[in-house]
């Protein structure tokens, strides 16, 4: 299945490399910026609260800007420096010691991260076939979630916030593991050129983003990301975790755990699932993304509801909720990239896949902001009811998106139409 999954041509393999290797140093600091800003450089919650909500604020902000770059001059020019910028700004964090160096170095690194997912999915789209274009996409989250888990158990044995150096350790691995995938770019003088045609002074424009959001599948395929993703992504921060510990009463390292089992099931079934899923309907796929998305919060749900009575059941509950959560992933992840780039025209490839990445910077805004307010209410019940019926409303966006798609965007199998029987032959005279 690993050799089934591999990209034809050697370039996207080496990009899928840097890809792991870059996400290790990536898990080595994932879980541990908040509590590096507080428990060792003494900012109080509300101002590292502060300053990673500014970090998301700005990536967000730029993002429309990084897809029009690589439009206009391609994805290695924007890619290359924005690597370069990301690796500057997350070794600094190693030299933060106030809330307004923090917000400096955030903002160094936000500026670098607003181009980098987009940029090199346009890039990956470029060196792939339609037909093996949506088997990559899935291998590249496999391998994404392998090197942070990899990261994250590594940087677990490491850190401690008695000892400051720790983290700088860390922070300074991973701004190293950033030059990686750019010194793989470089070694590839013939990837990610601009793949719009330079036009004449008086040739029309391809358009901007306004012709992205008039693609009318697109714009439902956006809907379906943001209703989804503000149900189901953006609520594993703050939405998961709080109901975890406050109202199934678990310990943080029952999290720890559910966020590890989360990993497993993405690394394990995630080949397995692209395999299954290949030949068929790109939205039904989705349509089952939320279901199971759905089906992991109730469980989740139903580990609250037997908290008081057994506490074995009630961590097991939560520990299923995230594998489950993580299945769902890995159907998600070969089928949104790919079908967006198989909107996308060569000229706009960049803004599409911005776009899309944008999808998570907002729900990633919205989704803590509502999470609070609903966890508070009937001892979080009401939040588990909004977070399932949101995944069910994606799934029925999802449903109404195939008619909107050609068999070929949609991944479904064309069957040619019957040759008409040969004419008899005329009987002799």
């Amino acid at each position: 299945m690993l050799r089934r999954a591999l990209p034809r041509r050697p370039e996207a393999r080496r990009l899928l490399i840097g890809t792991l290797l870059s996400a290790v140093g990536r898990g080595l600091t994932l879980p541990f910026l908040f509590i590096y800003l507080t428990d060792v450089r003494g900012l109080t919650d509300t101002r590292a609260g502060l300053v990673i909500g500014w970090y998301g604020a700005v990536t967000l902000a730029l993002s429309p800007l990084g897809g029009t770059l690589i439009d206009r001059f391609g994805a290695r020019r924007v890619v290359v420096p924005c690597l370069l910028i990301e690796a500057v700004g997350t070794g600094s964090l190693a030299l933060v010691h106030s809330t307004g160096s923090a917000l400096l170095v955030m903002t160094v690194v936000a500026v670098g991260s607003s181009a980098i997912w987009s940029g090199q999915n346009t890039i990956l789209a470029s060196l792939t076939d339609d037909d093996e274009r949506q088997r990559v996409f899935g291998l590249n989250f496999a391998l994404l979630n392998l090197g942070i888990g990899i990261g994250g158990m590594t940087s677990g044995a490491i850190v401690d916030t008695a000892r400051p150096g720790t983290f700088q350790t860390i922070y300074v691995l991973d701004a190293v593991s950033y030059l990686i995938p750019a010194l793989i770019l470089l070694t590839l003088p013939g990837v990610g050129h601009r793949l719009g045609r330079l036009r004449t002074g008086d040739e029309p424009s391809a358009g901007g983003y306004l012709t992205v959001l008039r693609d009318r599948p697109f714009r439902r395929l956006v809907i379906f990301g943001l209703v989804l993703t503000t149900c189901g992504y953006a609520q594993i921060e703050v939405g998961f975790a709080a109901y975890a510990v406050r109202v199934v009463e678990v310990t943080p390292q029952v999290v720890a755990w559910a966020l590890a089992a989360n990993t497993v099931m993405i690394v394990l079934a995630q080949l397995l699932v692209i395999r299954r899923i290949e030949g068929r309907s790109r939205t039904g796929a989705l349509v089952v993304v939320g279901a199971v998305f759905a089906a992991a919060w109730l469980v989740l749900g139903a580990g609250g509801v037997v908290s008081t009575g057994n506490a074995v059941v009630a961590a097991l509950c939560v520990v299923a909720c995230s594998a489950i959560f993580g299945f769902g992933e890995t159907m998600l992840s070969p089928v949104m990239p790919a079908l967006t780039n198989a909107l996308a025209t060569d000229e706009l490839r960049g803004r599409y896949n911005a776009m899309s990445s944008m999808i998570f910077g907002i729900s990633g805004v919205i989704g803590p902001v509502t999470a609070g307010p609903l966890l508070g209410a009937a001892d979080g019940r009401v939040w588990v009811a909004t977070v399932v019926g949101g995944c069910l409303v994606a799934s029925l966006v999802a449903l109404s998106l195939r008619r909107l798609l050609s068999p070929e965007q949609d991944g479904r199998p064309t069957t040619a139409p019957a040759s008409p029987d040969p004419a008899p032959a005329p009987a002799p005279a």
